[in-house]
């Protein structure tokens, strides 16, 4: 039994109805749009996008046996799972045909997409068409639960909207994804030793969950794990995966510690924004002041993790212009919130990890991402066009941080400005949530990596 995965363009064949799709990236943009669409059956063929699966994920299709007739065929009883791949080729060929999308709430356009109607359309196929399975093994707190409030809050609070999003189905067999509800952050804090400084128990934990729903439903061996996917924002959630076979090679891993270096793999994992709530809701971080009244050129305020912060602040901290607000501890009387809406610019740079609330709250503020990362798949880069909306600076451009921003024209600064505040929804946390919201732009990600893949039934099981 096995997925099958599409790493270049070929023509789409699916079992019934009968689909002739071209296979193309859909977004016109940098090659780390990857919508694909393409199966890969034809001349049946396998393929993988890493080439890292097990020769069990690379096995081809194969027609039925030459000793059927054409009669016998064509009356051939279609099981659930084929019926839902069906289904799903009816979305890609919807996609690719370029229909125009009826919606009277939201139409996305603008520079900040990279293909607004198809952007549109495949969003509007995702709320027709998608179901998502919940496993009901496990308890809180490590499983069906986790943090709704700090740095990790986005964990818990997907965790519990899928709990009462109408995507959920309590029908497996009705499935086209599913969802392996464990908190990361939960098992650092409840199954985690610090004294013993050994990830092994957590490691552990996560290898039972799994083994658990193998041995007791089909669809984990069916697929090796490529229909399910997990959701983590704690900076462990990349090494928790590597504890357990297929989860980080096969399955959708929706992080917000999306570091290529470790591992993280843009074609199949999904990038999640890291939003701090200090309260669990978004009351008092949204909006800001208008363009006119940010006196302060650029800002930061952070301590001195990892590798790039300290060169930002050799070059630029407590420096007596004015403009140039950058300090490792924040002055007193200033508050940080504060600063960020008075601040024409907000550096968002890595940490230890790549990723920062920073990013979500300069956008809530009206404030401008600076974006200085390496290694970062930024979330939802398939879909959004992040360099129209924020700026993006390299390390070594880090002593020329001024110069660049201030060669920035006052009409540029407006538009980066006036479309940040239009992405604001595409990061807002609501409860319950709300159409093209975090939730469901976190979800529509993983759609995408679904809709790059076709599971089959053992092929031997064919009649």
């Amino acid at each position: 039994m096995a997925a099958s995965f599409s790493s270049s363009f070929r023509l789409l064949w699916i079992m019934m109805p009968l689909f002739l799709v071209a296979g193309l990236a859909v977004f016109s943009g940098p090659r780390n749009s990857f919508w694909l669409f393409a199966s890969p059956f034809l001349h049946g063929r396998g393929g993988v996008f890493n080439g890292s699966s097990t020769p069990q994920a690379q096995e081809t299709f194969r027609p039925n046996n030459s000793s059927e007739t054409s009669s016998s065929s064509s009356l051939r009883r279609y099981s659930k799972l084929e019926m839902l791949e069906a289904g799903l080729a009816r979305s890609r060929a919807s996609i690719l045909r370029g229909n125009p999308a009826k919606d009277d709430d939201f139409i996305p356009n603008g520079p900040m997409y990279w293909n607004a109607s198809a952007f549109h359309r495949s969003y509007l196929e995702m709320e027709k068409t998608l179901k998502v399975y919940v496993y009901k093994e496990g308890d809180p707190p490590v499983f069906h639960f986790g943090p709704c409030m700090h740095t990790y809050a986005i964990e818990g609070y997907f965790i519990q909207a899928m709990d009462i999003t109408p995507f959920r189905t309590s029908d497996p067999n009705q499935a086209h994804l599913f969802f392996l509800p464990i908190s990361v952050t939960m098992l650092t804090h409840v199954v985690f030793i610090r004294e013993s400084h050994s990830w092994t128990e957590m490691k552990n934990t996560a290898f039972d969950y799994v083994n658990v729903i193998a041995h007791k439903y089909p669809f984990w061996n069916r697929s090796l794990g490529a229909d399910h996917f997990m959701v983590a924002c704690h900076d462990w959630g990349p090494e928790i995966s590597f504890a357990v076979p297929n989860l980080h090679n096969n399955s959708i891993r929706a992080l917000c510690n999306a570091n290529t270096s470790e591992r993280f793999d843009p074609k199949r994992d999904v990038s999640i924004p890291e939003i701090h709530l200090p309260h669990g809701t978004t009351k008092g971080l949204l909006g800001g002041p208008s363009p006119s009244e940010r006196s302060v050129l650029v800002f930061y305020s952070g301590g001195l993790h990892g590798p790039i912060r300290p060169i930002l602040m050799q070059h630029w901290e407590n420096k007596s212009d004015e403009d140039v607000q950058i300090h490792s501890y924040l002055p007193k009387g200033l508050s940080y919130y504060g600063m960020m809406r008075k601040s024409k610019y907000c550096i968002c740079p890595s940490g230890y990890e790549v990723a920062s609330p920073r990013m979500v709250e300069a956008l809530y503020m009206g404030c401008v991402p600076v974006l200085i990362k390496e290694g970062y798949i930024i979330p939802f880069s398939d879909v959004l066009n992040w360099k129209a909306f924020a700026v993006i600076i390299p390390v070594r451009d880090i002593p020329n941080l001024k110069k660049i921003l201030t060669g920035i024209s006052q009409m540029e600064y407006l538009k980066l400005q006036m479309r940040g505040i239009k992405m604001r929804r595409h990061f807002e946390i609501n409860n319950p949530p709300k159409r093209y919201d975090v939730f469901h732009m976190i979800l529509h990600s993983i759609w995408l990596r679904r809709l790059n893949i076709r599971v089959r039934d053992d092929i031997h099981n064919l009649s």
